[in-house]
């Protein structure tokens, strides 16, 4: 019989460059975060922000889209032109753990405008984590195995993503939102911390 041409263990992210697994593993519980608010942000800003309609809903997705899609591509530029990993990681660890905590600041706005600053916010650090996260994964995504690597992570973050937004659904039902975004903080917290591992496999030059 054929041999599987990818292996089941792949996909319980074994035989799997270290650095890549780690990211993916941290990725996924990240995504699964945002999966607890991002379907139902709407009925945050409809429920807490005083004169909320759907134009508020859409400008605030523009400010978070505007400001990130305009520095993502400098940070980049910055990021290439240093050698070494190291200032990726920072970059990555940093911004993720100030992502993890903006959230909070959900439970003590109630204009639009304040949404939109945070929503600003959120954008600019998404700006420095995306460049620095794809950087480390390109540079160390397994030789001959890219296509498969990628798809597992964009497979595992999609399945968390979904499966958290059906949980976060619940959790707005039985508890409120601000319990549900504490526990969105705590998790992305969490997502943050399982990148610490990646350090000892990056190069310094």
């Amino acid at each position: 019989m054929k041999k599987r041409s990818v292996p089941a263990r792949n996909y319980f992210l074994k035989d799997i460059n270290p650095v890549v697994r780690f990211m993916i593993l941290s990725e996924s519980i990240a995504t699964g975060a945002v999966g607890l608010l991002g379907p139902i942000f709407a009925l945050f800003i409809d429920d807490f922000i005083i004169g909320s309609n759907e134009a508020v809903v859409g400008m605030a997705a523009g400010i978070y889209l505007f400001s990130r899609s305009t520095l993502q591509i400098p940070v980049a530029h910055y990021l290439d032109k240093i050698r070494g990993e190291r200032d990726d990681f920072w970059i990555l660890f940093t911004c993720s753990s100030l992502t993890a905590l903006v959230p909070l600041l959900y439970l003590f706005i109630n204009t639009p405008v304040e949404l939109y600053i945070v929503q600003f916010i959120l954008g600019i650090l998404a700006a420095s984590t995306y460049p620095s996260f794809l950087a480390i994964m390109t540079r160390h995504i397994d030789k001959g195995k890219e296509g498969t690597e990628w798809s597992i992570y964009f497979t595992l973050t999609d399945i968390t993503s979904a499966t958290f937004a059906i949980i976060g659904g619940y959790l707005v039902v039985t508890t409120g939102f601000p319990t549900l975004i504490t526990v969105v903080v705590m998790i992305s917290l969490m997502s943050t911390m399982m990148l610490l591992p990646v350090r000892s496999y990056l190069k310094r030059r």
